[in-house]
């Protein structure tokens, strides 16, 4: 069974973060809030921790995982490019409820880039979540935890009853809003809104 912990979201205790990323370290499979949903986490260098992902959410294998990333540091290590549009979107969203779909850089492994080698990527303005992908200096999966196609599930108690037995850690940080982030591709010219989610984006007209 998953070890279940409480966590005060505003002001999230560094013993549990490092808990989370010692698991995400070891292939483990993490439930964390965010500003949208719950998440399911897995470090994605780890195959056995994606298929894992895959398994507990009964999600398409060839469907890609959007990520969390914690600076533009790291966004530039993943991208081919950031169009003037994404810096913009960037600069007014993040961190934020905005998924950017870019050009994955020439060479990345899967399942960092799906099949048609694109990338989802956000930084986020939770606490907890910018607190785990800062300590463990990796992406971090962040799809909703629930299983594909169900309803979105909203506090951490109700994941527990869930999935208790298919992950390894969770935490508990109270309800979270439960509407997804907005995903944008910016493959495409002009820029095409994938999803309405939790904010509405003002697209640049140039």
């Amino acid at each position: 069974m998953a070890k279940v912990v409480q966590i005060e979201p505003a002001s999230p205790a560094p013993e549990l973060i490092a808990e989370a990323v010692k698991v995400l370290r070891t292939k483990g499979v993490i439930i964390y809030p965010t500003e949208t949903l719950y998440g399911l986490g897995a470090n994605p260098l780890f195959p056995e921790a994606m298929e894992r992902i895959y398994a507990v959410k009964g999600r398409d294998a060839l469907k890609p995982i959007p990520f969390l990333i914690k600076d533009r540091k790291m966004l530039a290590s993943l991208v081919e490019e950031v169009p003037p549009v994404g810096r913009e979107l960037m600069a007014r969203y993040w961190p934020g409820a905005l998924t950017l779909i870019f050009r994955a850089k020439k060479g990345l492994p899967m399942p960092l880039k799906g099949k048609d080698g694109f990338i989802g990527l956000r930084i986020s303005s939770h606490p907890v979540a910018k607190a785990i992908v800062e300590a463990l200096d990796a992406p971090l999966t962040s799809t909703s935890a629930n299983i594909a196609g169900a309803e979105d599930l909203l506090d951490g108690e109700r994941m527990a009853q869930l999935f208790g037995d298919q992950v390894d850690f969770i935490i508990d940080a109270g309800k979270v809003p439960g509407i997804g982030s907005t995903v944008i591709d910016l493959t495409v010219a002009p820029p095409r809104v994938v999803r309405e989610g939790m904010i509405k984006v003002i697209l640049p007209t140039k």
